[in-house]
């Protein structure tokens, strides 16, 4: 994928706002400076209007894009405009002129306490997109023999995950894949989607078969729904487990209650059969392991996995997006398949989805080699 849509596939990641600790943006910085100039070039084309009292809020509004120090510029600057009758900008004497003090007194102490919780909000947020990131790091353009391109989305504002998952992982057994939906999203969801992650990333290197992988996540969920310190016992998750073996133009599809795959081959797109399981923590599979299905692979063939997320967003009129009919018309588009999708989605649905979403788009070369593990 070009780096122009890379950027944009992981917009939401990599552009914080004002209120997460940026610099103010600069219309914030410059409002004060114009409100001054503006009120005194009035005040001196004008006899008859007291417009220099409107100064007197100038350091209130400084002290939301500046600093103490440039607050307390603002307002030494206005009481001198106010205070000395020869500029012919005010009059305030006495007590008129002791409010204004006042005002801006008040101004630089609210400046430096909203730096002070601007520095804490940053250290915060730094650590939260740290430890967050640890749990579900961006996709590799590449792992193993698999070209990859992928997209998440949280549904909860401010979060970079929510209740979905995904990983791309090599091992002995070749390139695994896993895209899953937990119950619930938001950050209630962030523990269940670690232990998923976690399980999974041990199935790949010690679990000879899919159907074992599998085996292990609904576990995974089994133990920690029966745990004392789970809040909500009712922990289930749907999942989608995909196997590139080594040396085989073929890929091995676990369904775990999943949206199914869709497979692009030319410009035809199709959803990929395989037999769809229990989801994941409800403890319904016993000792019989899910059904593993296998699909031949051709060159130039794509898989394109995701989360309910993406099929259940709904327009204006209720109607679901059509992804395997859109998949087609925008497959050609250059920026890639899975940023166009998104714009398409976001477009379709007025503004993007109220769930999570995750999208990977998998390109596997043909006679595909393990290659080494990604730690």
């Amino acid at each position: 994928m070009r780096p122009g849509a890379r950027r944009r596939a992981r917009r939401g990641r990599d552009e914080p706002g004002w209120p997460h600790g940026a610099p103010p943006p600069r219309w914030a910085r410059i409002a004060p400076v114009a409100a001054l100039v503006a009120l005194c070039a009035a005040q001196w084309s004008t006899a008859t209007a007291e417009l220099g009292y409107f100064l007197a809020a100038l350091p209130a509004v400084a002290a939301f894009s500046y600093g103490a120090a440039g607050t307390a510029f603002f307002a030494v600057l206005v009481l001198v405009l106010l205070g000395v009758p020869e500029l012919g900008v005010g009059h305030a004497r006495g007590a008129d002129l002791a409010t204004v003090a006042t005002v801006g007194l008040l101004s630089v102490v609210i400046a430096w306490v909203r730096r002070r919780r601007d520095a804490q909000l940053v250290s915060v947020r730094t650590v939260a997109e740290a430890a967050q990131l640890a749990v579900l790091p961006p996709i590799p353009e590449r792992v193993g023999g698999v070209n990859c391109s992928g997209l998440y989305r949280a549904a909860q504002q401010g979060t970079l995950v929510g209740g979905d998952l995904y990983d791309v992982r090599a091992g002995p057994y070749g390139v695994r894949v896993v895209v899953g939906d937990v119950q619930g999203h938001g950050l209630a969801a962030v523990g269940t989607v670690a232990s998923l992650l976690g399980a999974f990333r041990e199935a790949v290197l010690d679990d000879p078969g899919l159907a074992a992988v599998a085996a292990r996540l609904d576990r995974r969920l089994t133990a920690d729904a029966a745990a004392d310190s789970v809040a909500h016992p009712e922990l289930f998750a749907t999942a989608v487990l995909l196997e590139f073996p080594p040396g085989l133009d073929l890929v091995r599809i676990v369904s775990c209650g999943h949206p199914p795959v869709l497979l692009l081959r030319d410009r035809a797109v199709t959803e990929v059969a395989a037999e769809p399981g229990p989801p994941l923590g409800l403890g319904l599979a016993g000792p019989t392991l899910p059904e593993v299905a296998e699909l031949a692979l051709l060159p130039g063939d794509r898989l394109l996995a995701h989360t309910d997320g993406v099929t259940e967003a709904r327009d204006a009129a209720g109607c679901f997006y059509p992804l395997a009919t859109r998949v087609p018309v925008l497959a050609g588009d250059p920026e890639g398949l899975v940023p166009a999708v998104w714009e398409d989605l976001a477009a379709f649905s007025g503004g993007g989805p109220r769930d999570d979403v995750a999208l990977l788009l998998l390109s596997p070369d043909q006679r595909l080699s393990g290659g080494p593990p990604r730690q």
